[in-house]
């Protein structure tokens, strides 16, 4: 499996969906805790999926996942990396179980736009682990 990350911040909706377009995404998977918070409206998820994120993925024919099981709990904690890092090596497993369920190609979303700087690079070098592929769509 091949799979892709992205964060939002600091793009423009045309630039966000753009990038996933021109890799071919058919589904975005949300790995925010909170994801009907945004700093952004148009990337908060709304009860209302025709609002937010959901219409924005879906007027681009894209699939929108909420797992919020894969949020980063740890946010708040100066050694954020090292406790999520925790958490994945002893429940990495039931963290993406879902994940294998998703049309491929997808991509992991977090608000943080450089990758190195968010949780959905450890989420990715765990699962480049299991033997899968990612590239980090930082353009």
């Amino acid at each position: 499996m091949k799979f892709y990350t992205l964060g939002y911040g600091g793009r423009k909706p045309e630039e966000f969906i753009g990038l996933l377009k021109k890799h071919g995404i058919k589904a975005v998977v949300d790995v925010r805790l909170y994801p009907h918070r945004s700093s952004l409206g148009i990337y908060a998820k709304s009860k209302d999926p025709n609002k937010g994120i959901e219409r924005l993925l879906g007027e681009a024919d894209i699939q929108y996942f909420s797992f919020v099981e894969l949020g980063n709990i740890f946010l708040g904690f100066d050694d954020w990396p090292q406790r999520y890092q925790c958490l994945l090596d002893k429940a990495g497993n039931l963290l993406t179980a879902r994940l294998p369920e998703v049309p491929q190609p997808f991509c992991l979303m977090c608000a943080e736009k450089d990758a190195s700087e968010c949780h959905r690079r450890l989420i990715a070098d765990y699962l480049v682990g299991k033997g899968h592929q990612v590239e980090h769509l930082i353009v």
